[in-house]
């Protein structure tokens, strides 16, 4: 596809047709992973241990989280890899990518079995979980461990069907399975459908199965030619070390981004604590709604990254910075609506969770959603952008931008408002809007120059 700017609109609609058709079936998989999480947790709280079910899925979801980031790296570094490939029509490349990629998942999926087993029950603990929480979490853990190799082969395969442009194979997969997960669970949770009853622990062995099932459909689909030219083999092959070292080298960086990010995190989270345990609490709920608030930026993001390694990779460098503005625009559009709906519908999303908005739980959580929503407009803008450098294989590039906003300005300004200024929990939130102010600020920057165009080059 070539891109041709409209003078009327400034981007040509096919941009904004085509973005719209990648990355709503990616929104799709981000909810429906959500809604399973929301129903797994609702089945648990059915056991008679509930409340110490309830507390260990907590702290186990945390180190599930932590398995993403193990894999992040690699898919970047697929997509941008395959996203070029397809650009350019060289259908050898692409499965010789695909098939180093499925090689190197096994190869981090062992590494995180054998590390994971055998720190589990220590990283509960550090966590601060008790004894009886403690066994409950790390039986969930061992089997996700042991078996978390069909976990990732499932972010890769959904990754590398996204850089050649197809995001509705994996999403239909993950909404059988994510069916199929719910009945597994509910079976093997609660002892129905003559299944044993396994509590907490089967959780896990739901999630596994199914796991295993969508990597088998999506790999049976394949070998149909499905995506024309596109195989994916889970056959084991010599590795190639150079584009091992090349996979790595562009994903790493974005591995590192959720490093500083949770690193983050925990640090906003200390710091909240130091004002008032209340408002530990009313950022947790904040922290649920921003999670399904940045899903459809997160969406248009990644389908921005795909077609801009499309058009790089077929030496189209003006379609590429088409589908940069047209990014920008959907998913600024996008996410200024929610922010606004979240200002505006802050008190009836808090009677969701059962919170009384006149309590001090209340007004706080009502103090960091309208936080939140007024700066959704700029996170739109940087999310989009930051889709375009990993697209581009200009991975570095984010990295530094999350450095920037994250540890030069969003940390040190909390603490500077929260504690030095004294506006204790708002100064905390309000850092952050203002340190997306500065990434955003920093992406134009980088598109501006170019660099992130001549990056592909050399990938």
């Amino acid at each position: 596809m070539k891109a041709t700017s409209s003078s009327s609109a400034g981007v040509d609609r096919t941009v904004f047709r085509r973005l719209f058709e990648l990355a709503m079936p990616i929104v799709g998989l981000n909810v429906l992973s959500v809604i399973t999480l929301a129903v797994d947790t609702a089945m648990c709280g059915r056991l008679v241990d509930a409340e110490e079910a309830l507390t260990a899925l907590g702290f186990a979801s945390q180190l599930v989280f932590l398995l993403m980031v193990a894999m992040l790296g690699l898919t970047v570094g697929t997509v941008a890899f395959i996203a070029r490939a397809w650009g350019a029509r060289a259908t050898d490349r692409i499965n010789h990518v695909l098939q180093q990629s499925i090689m190197l998942t096994y190869m981090v999926s062992i590494g995180v079995a054998i590390v994971g087993n055998l720190g589990a029950d220590l990283a509960m603990e550090w966590l601060g979980a008790d004894a009886g929480v403690r066994e409950l979490g790390v039986s969930y853990l061992r089997p996700l461990l042991s078996l978390t190799v069909f976990f990732y082969l499932n972010l890769l395969l959904a990754a590398a069907l996204r850089a050649v442009g197809n995001t509705m194979l994996p999403f239909m997969v993950a909404l059988f399975t994510n069916l199929l997960n719910i009945v597994l669970n509910y079976g093997f949770i609660l002892g129905r459908l003559g299944l044993p009853a396994l509590g907490v622990r089967g959780a896990a062995w739901g999630t596994v199965i199914s796991q295993a099932v969508a990597v088998a459909l999506i790999v049976l689909i394949l070998q149909r030619d499905f995506v024309p030219g596109m195989r994916a083999r889970l056959g084991l092959a010599r590795l190639d070390r150079s584009l091992a070292r090349d996979l790595f080298r562009v994903g790493a960086p974005a591995a590192l981004d959720m490093v500083i990010l949770n690193v983050a995190f925990l640090t906003i989270v200390g710091m909240l604590a130091r004002v008032a345990q209340v408002t530990v609490a009313a950022h947790g709920i904040g922290i649920r709604i921003q999670s399904l608030a940045f899903v459809p930026a997160l969406g248009v993001s990644q389908a921005t990254g795909a077609m801009v390694g499309n058009a790089l990779g077929g030496g189209e460098v003006p379609e590429a910075r088409e589908v940069v503005r047209g990014g920008v625009i959907l998913s600024t559009t996008i996410s200024t609506l929610i922010g606004l709906s979240i200002v505006a519908g802050a008190v009836p999303i808090l009677a969701i969770f059962d919170v009384n908005p006149t309590t001090e739980l209340g007004r706080y959580s009502i103090m960091w959603m309208r936080i939140l929503g007024a700066g959704m407009p700029i996170v739109g803008v940087h999310i989009a952008l930051i889709g375009m450098l990993r697209g581009a294989g200009a991975t570095n590039t984010s990295l530094m931008i999350n450095i920037v906003g994250t540890l030069v300005i969003q940390v040190p300004l909390s603490w500077l408002l929260g504690f030095v200024v004294g506006w204790g929990a708002f100064g905390i939130w309000v850092a952050l809007p203002i340190s997306f102010v500065i990434r955003m600020f920093l992406g134009i920057a980088a598109y501006r120059q170019g660099r992130w165009a001549r990056a592909g080059a050399t990938i």
